[in-house]
């Protein structure tokens, strides 16, 4: 019989690990930078905290089930399990709370076959309780900090208001709204053209299709569909974040201003989780002619008041970057380590009784201030042998060690 992983899931071998800890380690740093605390969550939930949201298909969860018959499922997401444990668990914290993760994530995936991923690595933060134009500028400016850390040129971000889009939407028949969303979210000019909408109607579909490109000339459309005044202060605070992004990026005097941020408004914008109730956004990165969303993210004010034992309400916002998409791009560029590191010493009792001597020997060396890796030969081979075995790992010094602890360094030529 031939063991194997269960369907969808994968096993990380060392130099795959290795260059997924390059870029978490980059990205760590950064959002050290600007203030963020890590946060760990639990990986099972319970179905009904999944759902609370409304926008996570059950279908989409894998579920268990556990000996007190609970429904559970592997988290989808991360923005869910952080803020049940934010109003739950931090109830007596100062706002905002600035965290942030680094965790996998189970998502089901249309027919299940051996070459279909169901466990996903992301990294991402999540600004609670602070509302506004700043917050949403913050968290836009941190995503193009870590991504610049990462050293991934050729992105840029596309940046949605899930208010403006649910408001233009309303317009249309009950029994069609959902069938106009689709459509411009697909950006399915023949479904519109073909849907029983009157001539006004079918004009606002069309129109609402062309909503995306420079955010002047997406906002500049947008005023010729008769806005209310709720709905046009958010048009105005949309304009002004824009502004905002572009004069922080231009003053920055961090490596932000290494490349201004590519901003393309598209109110045709509609995320897999529906709970979002102002801007939304996903980075797209575009190398090698293939392009691939690596992150998205948006506002989400009415989520947290889901699990607050009062209902209270507390504003969020957050985005997750997907590592595995991130790791092939940085992979194809060679900005990724191609092998594990090497050890630096590898250590040989000469005899039985330079045991004790060869252990004290390696602890003396892995007590070093600066990290040093030594191995310790376990027997069996000839000097020979333990000489090409060091060559093929890369490790630079053996040290022979015999029973009262003199020692012979041998260097081996790379």
């Amino acid at each position: 019989m031939v063991y194997q992983s269960p369907v969808g899931a994968r096993d990380l071998l060392p130099e795959y690990v290795a260059q997924k800890r390059w870029i978490e380690d980059r990205l760590q740093q950064v959002f050290h930078r600007w203030g963020y605390h890590r946060i760990i969550t639990s990986t099972l939930e319970r179905m009904d905290t999944l759902m609370a949201g409304g926008a996570i298909d059950r279908s989409a969860v894998i579920q268990l089930q556990n000996g007190n018959d609970e429904d559970l499922g592997l988290r989808p997401e991360l923005t869910a399990s952080i803020a049940r444990t934010a109003v739950t668990r931090m109830a007596d914290v100062n706002y905002p709370q600035r965290l942030y993760y680094n965790a996998n994530v189970f998502q089901r995936t249309g027919e299940l076959k051996h070459n279909r991923q169901q466990e996903f690595y992301q990294a991402g933060v999540e600004l609670l309780g602070s509302g506004g134009g700043l917050a949403d500028a913050e968290i836009l400016l941190l995503m193009a900090d870590s991504l610049q850390a990462l050293g991934l040129n050729h992105w840029y971000l596309i940046l949605g208001e899930a208010q403006i889009t649910r408001s233009l939407i309303k317009a249309f028949p009950p029994h069609l709204q959902e069938k106009v969303r689709s459509a411009i979210a697909h950006l399915d000019r023949i479904t519109i053209d073909t849907l029983p909408l009157s001539d006004e109607l079918r004009e606002r579909a069309r129109i609402m299709l062309d909503l995306r490109g420079k955010p002047a000339d997406v906002l500049q459309k947008l005023s010729s569909l008769g806005l209310d005044q709720s709905l046009q202060a958010i048009v105005d605070h949309l304009k002004t974040l824009v502004e905002l992004l572009e004069r922080s990026v231009n003053l920055s005097t961090t490596h932000i201003n290494a490349r201004e941020i590519e901003i393309i408004l598209d109110l045709s914008l509609v995320q897999t989780f529906d709970y979002y109730t102002g801007i939304v956004f996903e980075v797209v990165s575009n190398t090698d002619g293939q392009t691939r969303v690596v992150g998205r993210g948006g506002r989400y004010d009415q989520l947290l008041k889901l699990y607050h034992p009062k209902g209270e309400s507390i504003p969020g916002i957050g985005f997750a970057l997907f590592l595995e998409d991130l790791q092939q791009i940085l992979l194809s560029a060679r900005r990724l380590p191609q092998t594990t590191l090497a050890s630096n010493w590898l250590i040989v009792p000469e005899t039985p009784d330079a045991y004790t001597a060869a252990f004290a020997y390696a602890t003396k060396l892995r007590d070093s201030t600066h990290l040093v890796r030594v191995e310790m030969d376990l027997g069996g081979r000839d000097a020979d042998e333990i000489r090409q075995y060091a060559r093929d790992r890369t490790i630079s010094q053996i040290a022979w060690i015999k029973a009262d602890g003199a020692r012979t360094i041998e260097s081996l030529v790379k």
